[in-house]
């Protein structure tokens, strides 16, 4: 049985590689990839690797745009060192629905964990609490996801990929 992926038409991704979506701040774009600051930010600076074929699964990439998009993983996990100081980073990708994986178009997270995080170990999107992601003090009634708690304005989102981008080093 194949891995059933996630239904959407068209693919946010590739409208955001076309140039369709006015949220999308990208951070750095290579010859087989293009890393970004997603609308939602877990974490300050958390980031996507994308390669710019439409690719579905791990499995489909090619040997060249596994390369592209480890070697795009690790200067920017290496920027992140630098430009916040991480307690750690976590890096992962989703492989069909029943993973997480939210698009049909393969992505990399790599994802600063910053001293004082409430979002739990793992992939924190999978974290359910009521104050996930709320400013300490900060209290709220839990109607919301964690996801719609975490959505960063394009201006903190800007800000974000140019101090990273301060830091990118070969």
């Amino acid at each position: 049985m194949p891995i059933e992926l996630p239904e959407q038409d068209p693919c946010v991704i590739c409208e955001g590689l076309a140039g369709r979506l006015d949220e999308w701040v990208p951070i750095e774009e290579r010859e087989l990839t293009l890393t970004l600051i997603p609308e939602i930010q877990f974490e300050i600076g958390q980031s996507l690797v994308v390669p710019k074929r439409h690719v579905a699964l791990l499995t489909e990439l090619t040997d060249q745009e596994c390369d592209a998009i480890m070697t795009a993983s690790r200067r920017i996990m290496r920027a992140m060192v630098d430009a916040f100081d991480p307690l750690a980073v976590f890096v992962y990708q989703n492989n069909g629905v029943y993973s997480g994986q939210k698009t049909p178009h393969y992505h990399m997270h790599v994802v600063p964990r910053q001293p004082g995080s409430d979002w739990g170990v793992g992939p924190p999107h999978f974290t359910r609490f009521p104050d996930a992601g709320r400013a300490p003090g900060v209290k709220g009634s839990g109607e919301a996801s964690p996801s719609v708690r975490a959505l960063a304005s394009f201006e903190a989102r800007e800000a974000t990929a140019a101090r990273i981008r301060e830091h990118l080093r070969d």
